[in-house]
């Protein structure tokens, strides 16, 4: 096993599977999210149960999603797709109206080339209805992949102008929300922005986590213009050539070469807005761009870590290991190094270094401001070498996929499924004690059984 380096991380590549979901789960948040849409995968039945599994819990939530089954006729090529979609589609139309219907294309559509891109348009024109087409299938690394191959394939359909009816229809809401203040209160509404070019968010996040978000920019000055998905298909984000992004969640990398090569943005590279730490240097980092000076961040950050100390003091020397499944563990890793925890090693299905570029350098900057030894980087890991790691190294937590949770628990090692990460509300300040609630979890489990007189509920010799 090679020693982590000081002086700059150290990048490895083993040949191990992908033990991660499907990416078509994406639609589990992404269906909520987009209000005024509908999701139909298309895949067999495989695909269905998984999604039956994955989401039975909202099978009373009328969610709006639904399987195309292929059958053996259509695998082999011999019935007509277009008239099957077609008949889906239409009936979708009747019963929801959707603004939007996304087709999630699977393994099966991809092995056998089905023409879903070639389909789309015609169909499009015929029912009246826009068809976006993403292939979230299992060919991707991390399920998390899903969700960036869909905001790609809809940074394409992005307006490049706001129409003319758009904006009397924005000036005239203004004109309203503005009905009854004094010219002076509007002025000085308007005042709390610097001149500053347009904005775009992209990411899909919780309405309360984006509405947090959108007003800690509001303190500096900065306003966005809007945020990629929108709550609604038709309100997604004007996006002109010039105009600038950035991201919230690492797995957009997909998205982010959408938006700088399809649309000609301009990307600005920030770590991610996870834990207080990340937060503020992906707000600074925004701020720095359009050259204004932030205020009041050092405080805010302060606040924060001062009101995580209960948390803090349970996991401060203690050691974590990522064995990879949803692109998060760089900024998580990040995130915890600051807490005062040691990581032996990072575990990770895919590495963009472009796109993760300012991650990486801050979480080489919180390594040596903590005085600890850089986290040894491993792309695509062996489960097996791993094991034999954790073997070794003695962590107090793995962080890893629901697959390897319980082996691993019942050999005497704490575990915390990776997914729920996925799920859970952990962008920007106030969201850092959510992060460490699931953190921590395990650890006070166990210190309740200690206290319980359950210290040993592993057989010796079934431990690793």
């Amino acid at each position: 096993m090679s020693v982590a380096q000081t002086e700059a991380l150290n990048f490895e590549c083993e040949t191990g599977n992908y033990h991660t979901f499907c990416p078509i789960s994406c639609v589990a948040w992404l269906y909520q999210k987009i209000e005024d849409s509908f999701f139909l995968v298309i895949g067999t039945k495989t695909c269905g149960y998984f999604l039956q599994n994955a989401m039975g819990v909202m099978i009373f939530a009328e969610p709006r999603y639904a399987m195309a089954e292929l059958e053996e006729g259509d695998i082999s090529a011999q019935l007509n797709d277009y008239d099957e979609l077609k008949r889906l589609c239409e009936q979708i139309k009747r019963d929801r109206n959707p603004s939007v219907i996304v087709w999630i294309g699977t393994c099966t559509t991809e092995i056998i080339k089905m023409d879903l891109e070639g389909l789309a348009p015609k169909l499009e024109a015929e029912i009246g209805i826009p068809i976006v087409v993403a292939r979230a299938n299992g060919l991707d690394y991390a399920f998390t992949q899903g969700e960036d191959t869909v905001l790609a394939a809809m940074a394409v359909r992005c307006p490049d102008k706001a129409p003319e009816a758009e904006k009397s229809d924005r000036n005239a809401i203004q004109k309203l929300l503005n009905f009854g203040k004094k010219k002076e209160e509007v002025a000085q509404e308007e005042a709390e922005y610097v001149n500053h070019p347009p904005l775009v968010l992209f990411g899909s996040l919780p309405d309360p986590v984006v509405t947090q978000l959108t007003l800690e920019l509001k303190k500096q000055g900065i306003r966005v213009s809007g945020w990629l998905p929108a709550k609604r298909y038709t309100e997604l984000p004007v996006l002109e050539e010039g105009y600038y992004v950035a991201g919230v969640n690492p797995f957009l990398s997909r998205t982010a070469t959408t938006l700088m090569r399809r649309r000609k943005c301009k990307l600005i590279g920030a770590p991610f807005p996870i834990g207080p730490d990340g937060s503020r240097a992906w707000i600074e980092k925004i701020c720095s761009v359009f050259g204004v000076t932030p205020q009041g961040l050092e405080e805010r950050e302060a606040q924060i870590w001062a009101s995580l100390e209960d948390y803090l003091q349970l996991i401060r020397g203690k050691s974590v290991f990522f064995m990879g499944d949803n692109l998060l563990e760089i900024s998580l890793a990040r995130f915890l190094i600051r807490c005062g925890m040691t990581v032996p090693e990072i575990g990770i299905p895919y590495m963009d270094k472009r796109y993760q570029a300012a991650e990486l350098a801050f979480l080489e900057k919180t390594c040596q401001e903590m005085g600890v030894a850089l986290p040894r980087i491993v792309e695509k890991p062996d489960n097996y070498n791993q094991i034999q790691r954790i073997k070794e190294l003695h962590p107090d937590l793995v962080i890893t996929g629901m697959a390897h949770a319980n082996p691993l628990e019942a050999r005497g090692i704490n575990t915390k499924w990776s997914v729920e990460f996925t799920f859970a509300q952990i962008h920007g300040f106030t969201n850092a004690r959510d992060i460490l609630e699931l953190v921590t979890r395990p650890l006070r489990r166990n210190n309740n059984l200690k206290d319980l007189g359950w210290e040993k509920l592993v057989k010796e010799e079934a431990k690793v």
